[in-house]
């Protein structure tokens, strides 16, 4: 954590977000529909239908080599190999953030995003703020989320379209390499997925909290 509080920064609701929080609110006291319902299907696409989908998938590629050279190539089909598909998914892209090229997606038109493996997107992935200065300073906005890279790293940034979506595959940890395949997966976030984050290495024993 770097102090930033994401959370305040990029999530300024927009109109359409107050619009759907309006009705929400109405159909909600009409008895049209029941929030805790509501409330389980979106904690079903932020965990069984979200970021532990696409964290198995990053986790398959850091294993198996062809598997990564087959999402690298076909991501759609490739993802769709483990089970995740879905009309968010249906035209997948896959970059790879290597020590000389980092990746970064954006929907700067909305907030398109492959809900299959990712789950709903963030407040700070829909808002003004990320959406624009993404592509005008994503070194600045990289920052912000206390990601800093060397001056040699080449910064991609990728829009995300209505046709095709993106899921980049961040870069593998050093010190994981007697870790399984789950234990992998454990370590993959959202954000890294997105390419906002670095995945971090696993704490060793003994060393600071």
């Amino acid at each position: 954590m770097t102090g930033h509080d994401h959370s305040h920064e990029y999530s300024e609701l927009g109109e359409m977000d107050l619009r759907v929080r309006a009705l929400e609110s109405v159909l909600t006291h009409k008895g049209y529909i029941d929030p805790a319902a509501l409330d389980v299907l979106i904690d079903t696409y932020q965990t069984r239908i979200g970021p532990r989908n696409g964290a198995r998938v990053v986790a398959r590629a850091w294993v198996d080599p062809a598997f990564r050279d087959w999402l690298l190539k076909d991501a759609t089909a490739a993802i769709a190999s483990l089970g995740y598909t879905g009309r968010q998914g249906e035209h997948m892209v896959a970059v790879e953030n290597t020590a000389e090229q980092h990746h970064m997606v954006v929907c700067t038109l909305c907030s398109c995003y492959p809900w299959p493996v990712l789950g709903l997107p963030p407040a700070w992935y829909k808002s003004a703020p990320y959406r624009s200065r993404a592509v005008k300073d994503p070194r600045g906005v990289l920052a912000d989320f206390g990601t800093t890279l060397p001056e040699s790293t080449r910064i991609r940034v990728w829009d995300s379209t209505a046709e095709v979506r993106y899921l980049v595959i961040p870069q593998r940890p050093e010190g994981t390499e007697g870790m399984s395949e789950e234990e992998l997966a454990a370590l993959v976030t959202r954000d890294s997925m997105i390419g906002t984050r670095r995945v971090e290495a696993p704490a060793t024993p003994g060393s600071a909290a």
